[in-house]
């Protein structure tokens, strides 16, 4: 059975977290079990992850030439495998494909978080070992689990992701074989070449998108969301709304566009949708230097990075669209439920945000495997750095108090502007909050510098979590 994505592209980090993926030089069969009972357990709900045998590694990274499992040895370790996985407890079996890969043989075995949770193997292999223990996964290590990470363990058992849930209105024949026979192929899966002739059911298994009941076979909730040609039959207002306001909220002209479909299809017609209907670029040349100065109202890169986002931490079972309006001034995109507890409006307001857990670990590994997103709480900085290269302002993140919802604000280039000043007086470009915050950091850096004339640039960006190069150009400025 085929795992839903390629060795090159686990070999290459791109789309899986090393955090996610382990390789093994040679067959550790007690090593192993601890670290697939450690992805089944899934304590962050990144997914599980993926197991590569044949691989040698130093410090978590695949080391080159690649060296290989050799063919006399691969039966052996799969039947041993199959017999050391009958160890976890709950009964759990990972996905395991034997695959060739620069004429040599590797084995890669798929662990997906399980639902059964909390999982547990023997502490060791030897004779008689009573003693279990529920691995759990941290950062790149296998580790025991301390008392506070076990009650987690237990609380998770109780609370699968809603993306990872049985829907029980639906049924296997609401999965469409073109949708994921085209995803595998994007993702260049060996399971795509599997589909034309496996049974139906046994490749919707082989992706995790149903339960493994045989008496009671349903989809999942993220099986629907990708590949059924009408996900919001299941999900009411899993869609996206773009609006645009061409007089501001208060004008009577109002442009709406709505976007269905599966989630992935929705999201790319959506931006592409953005980048000719909205996005513009502008061009000022020069008459003392030959290089022009290039610019977009709105970075597509930022536009991309936000939306993505929302798309990963909506919450579908909240009958709520995720809406982008599109202001004279500004873009705003504006999803439901907000920002998890634990990040904090400070945080926000700094831009110094990591979210330890993931409200829909499944869509993540679907938009991640076709490189929509990135899931490693790169998000924010993505944002920043685009909008820095085109010269914009800062973006603004804000969550309610209550947590209903999350609106993340890009304003438009100020020289897209048709004046440099608005008529409240603020300066262009930018809403009343952004100044303010930007006021804020200069008077941050003059009072250091008050304090320590000696002060340098890398001790200001570790004091105060602002960039370098926003450091250097307030300094440059002032």
């Amino acid at each position: 059975m085929a795992v839903p994505t390629n060795i090159k592209t686990l070999l290459a980090g791109n789309a899986v977290e090393w955090a996610r993926i382990e390789f093994k030089e040679t067959r550790d069969a007690e090593a192993s079990l601890k670290t697939i009972c450690a992805f089944a357990n899934d304590i962050d709900n990144w997914g599980g992850g993926y197991l590569v045998i044949g691989v040698e590694e130093k410090d978590g990274r695949p080391v080159h030439p690649l060296k290989g499992v050799p063919v006399d040895k691969v039966d052996g370790y799969l039947k041993d495998m199959l017999n050391k996985c009958k160890r976890i407890q709950p009964e759990y079996l990972p996905i395991v494909e034997v695959v060739d890969y620069q004429e040599k043989k590797f084995i890669v075995v798929w662990a997906p978080g399980g639902y059964l949770r909390p999982y547990s193997s023997p502490k060791s292999m030897a004779k008689g070992e009573k003693e279990r223990i529920s691995y759990i996964r941290k950062m790149s290590s296998t580790i025991i689990p301390s008392e506070e990470e076990k009650r987690d363990l237990y609380n998770l058992a109780n609370n699968v992701p809603f993306d990872d849930r049985v829907n029980h209105e639906a049924d296997i024949a609401d999965l469409n074989l073109t949708l994921i026979q085209a995803y595998l192929k994007e993702v260049e899966s060996s399971l795509y070449e599997e589909s034309r002739h496996m049974d139906f059911l046994d490749l919707c298994r082989s992706m995790n998108i149903v339960n493994t009941l045989p008496e009671y076979t349903k989809p999942k909730n993220v099986g629907l969301m990708f590949f059924s040609l009408e996900p919001d039959h299941f999900f009411p207002y899993a869609q996206i709304d773009v609006v645009q306001f061409p007089e501001d909220l208060g004008g009577d002209q109002i442009i709406e566009k709505t976007f269905k479909g599966p989630l992935h299809q929705q999201l790319r017609e959506a931006l592409q949708y953005i980048r000719n209907s909205v996005i513009q670029e502008r061009v000022i040349k020069f008459p003392d230097r030959a290089e022009a100065e290039r610019f977009f109202n709105y970075p597509y890169a930022a536009i991309e990075e936000s939306l993505c986002n929302a798309v990963y931490h909506k919450g579908y079972d909240v009958r709520e669209p995720i809406e982008v309006r599109i202001l004279p001034d500004r873009i705003e995109i504006v999803s439901h439920p907000g920002a998890d507890r634990s990040i904090s409006e400070e945080g926000l307001r700094t831009y110094r945000v990591f979210n330890r857990r993931y409200r829909n670990r499944r869509i993540g590994d679907f938009l991640k495997e076709m490189h929509l997103t990135e899931g490693r709480n790169m998000g924010f900085r993505m944002i920043l750095n685009a909008l820095e290269r085109n010269g914009s302002p800062e973006p603004i993140f804000e969550t309610d108090p209550e947590r209903l919802s999350f609106c993340t604000t890009i304003f438009i280039h100020p020289q897209f502007l048709p004046s440099n000043e608005t008529k409240d007086g603020t300066k262009s470009g930018t809403k009343k909050a952004a100044p303010n915050r930007r006021t804020e950091r200069v008077q941050l850096i003059l009072s250091a510098i008050q304090e320590n004339p000696q002060v340098t640039v890398r001790t200001l960006v570790e004091d105060f979590g602002i960039s370098k190069n926003t450091i250097l150009r307030i300094l440059k400025e002032l």
